[in-house]
């Protein structure tokens, strides 16, 4: 009682507002080299951005003559015409569509499956379970290179060459041995008492997957959506061996330069479009990706 009373009669010390202040600023002085060197590499790492973009306001010419960087000082050398003749002149708005549809598609598909063959890799007891996501295992080493003529000469048998349902087919196959590998070993961090008490109040395994699950796995699941859509996105290799007229963007973009090597005022637009969905996709998930990076770090 005594030394409860002793301690409610010391004095509080209250800090003087100034002497807050002058902390602050010292902590925020003792960061800025730090956050000067980071605001470096941010300006170093946009460069070729904001260098794409500025020139694809330019005309060949003023390209050819002043570069990109002179439209910082002289404003007046840019136009819009370039994405205007790009939009209504070529073949870009379709190709982007078709890009769009394989890289939804070879996205969505592979999650999916993934998401329930990792569920059942973690957490269902089944005969050769662990020999079978060995062999998933294997698969990662694939080579995709290897796989190509095999499945051209299969693709002209199926009907399914130069198809968007074929290039999103290929795309699934040889992203879910990466994705059952990441979503089993997220899955498999899960408290297990949460899917024995759904169990003895008489969950099915869908339901425990659906409500359980997946809300819990999102960040890992979000992750992965953004690699498979970027790489699915940016894909040239499939696409050129497996499409003719069905192209996406990074083979009409290819074609533009392997046959108008100096037409700058089609390739530079037709590649900052290219650029900025995916920047825009990774963007609104940036959130969930962070949250599935560091998922597993902290208990």
């Amino acid at each position: 009682m005594a030394t409860y009373e002793a301690e409610a009669a010391a004095p509080v010390v209250v800090k003087d507002p100034s002497e807050r202040l002058a902390a602050r600023i010292g902590r925020g002085v003792a960061r800025l080299p730090v956050h000067i060197f980071l605001a470096f590499i941010a300006v170093l790492w946009l460069i070729p951005t904001i260098g794409l973009f500025l020139t694809s306001l330019l005309s060949p010419s003023d390209y050819i003559t002043n570069g990109w960087w002179k439209v910082i000082a002289h404003p007046h050398l840019a136009t819009w015409s370039n994405y205007s003749n790009v939009w209504n002149e070529t073949d870009i708005p379709t190709s982007l569509r078709i890009t769009a549809e394989i890289a939804i598609g070879g996205t969505i598909i592979p999650i999916l499956i993934a998401s329930l063959a990792g569920y059942a890799f973690a957490w269902i007891d089944f005969p050769g379970r662990d020999w079978l996501f060995v062999f998933v295992v294997a698969l990662l080493v694939v080579p995709l290179q290897m796989a190509l003529i095999p499945v051209f000469t299969l693709y002209n048998h199926l009907h399914l060459y130069d198809t968007i349902a074929g290039l999103i087919l290929f795309h699934t196959a040889f992203g879910l041995p990466f994705a059952i590998f990441l979503l089993r070993n997220f899955f498999i961090g899960i408290p297990k008492d949460i899917l024995e008490s759904a169990r003895i109040d008489g969950a099915s395994e869908y339901r425990i997957f659906f409500r359980l699950i997946l809300p819990l796995g999102l960040p890992a699941i979000a992750s992965l959506a953004i690699f498979q859509f970027l790489w699915t996105w940016n894909d040239l290799l499939v696409a050129l061996v497996m499409a003719r007229n069905t192209t996406p963007i990074t083979v009409d973009i290819f074609s533009q330069l392997r046959q108008f090597g100096s037409n700058i005022d089609i390739i530079a637009p037709a590649s900052f479009m290219s650029l900025v969905i995916p920047l825009v996709v990774f963007f609104s998930f940036q959130r969930y990706f962070v949250q599935g990076l560091l998922a597993g770090s902290v208990k």
